[in-house]
């Protein structure tokens, strides 16, 4: 942060100039610690979500209404949940609202705009409890702790580098893009080589993305929110938070499909 000194002047001098940069770094610590707090009870409320759907939906009495699934058997809440065409509004709704948030966030409150997050979040852990059916628990907590530590030293390093990442940012939207359409695709091929293609770019684009936010949530509180505050900065965080649990997600379940052991 000592460049700060370059980039804010006084009419006091050099003296008061630290002073103010002092002051905007403070304020960034403080802004992006928000931004982390946010995230991580975003992912505490999806699986909690996640834990507390598939204990719902799975049972061990094969007696009554459950309905067996391969090796599993379902209740009928399960069953609504994994098997009925029910199930592709909880996939699809957590799309629907991360585009709601996005495009509003400007025009809500931020009370409105934290609760929102905070449904998403809710209903991202519901569209997510099916891996409890697909992998198996230890190896999801083993690639849930691989992937924080991943993301953490990506965003340490996006929050220190001195390295200008602005270039990246359409590059690594590209990659989003190509991965996009090439999920879609193999949704109709079932080809087991592009997923695993696709996961590993997926991979790269989003550490890629972890850092790029990062360094452009600090650069976005440095040049523009420091000076404004209230509201505007509180939306910010929110919305900063989204874009950084977006990429610990997709990251997560990434590493998921190369790293978990199948159930």
């Amino acid at each position: 942060m000592s460049d700060l000194d370059r980039n804010y002047t006084s009419p006091f001098g050099r003296a008061a100039g630290r002073a103010d940069a002092a002051t905007v770094d403070a304020g960034l610590r403080t802004y992006m610690l928000r931004i982390y707090n946010y995230m991580s009870i975003g992912l505490a409320i999806t699986g909690l979500a996640a834990l507390g759907v598939y204990m719902a939906a799975v049972t061990t009495d094969p007696a009554g209404d459950a309905v067996r699934v391969g090796k599993i058997f379902l209740t009928p809440f399960g069953y609504a949940m994994f098997v009925s065409p029910l199930k592709w509004l909880f996939i699809l709704a957590p799309l629907g609202m991360v585009f709601a948030i996005s495009a509003g966030i400007n025009r809500m409150q931020p009370a409105t705009a934290q609760m929102m997050f905070w449904v998403f979040s809710a209903l991202m852990g519901v569209s997510l409890s099916s891996i409890f059916l697909v992998y198996t628990h230890t190896s999801i907590v083993r690639v849930f702790f691989i992937t924080a530590a991943t993301f953490g030293a990506l965003s340490l390093y996006g929050y220190t580098t001195k390295r200008d990442m602005t270039g990246m940012g359409s590059f690594l939207f590209m990659g989003l893009i190509g991965i996009i359409i090439a999920s879609l695709v193999n949704i109709f091929l079932a080809s087991s080589m592009l997923q695993f293609v696709v996961s590993v770019v997926g991979v790269l684009v989003f550490a890629g993305l972890t850092a790029w936010d990062t360094q452009r949530l600090k650069n976005d509180y440095i040049y523009g929110y420091a000076s404004q505050g209230g509201d505007v900065a509180e939306r910010a965080a929110i919305s900063g938070a989204l874009s950084l649990y977006l990429n610990f997600i997709n990251l997560f379940t990434l590493l998921l499909q190369l790293l978990g052991q199948r159930d």
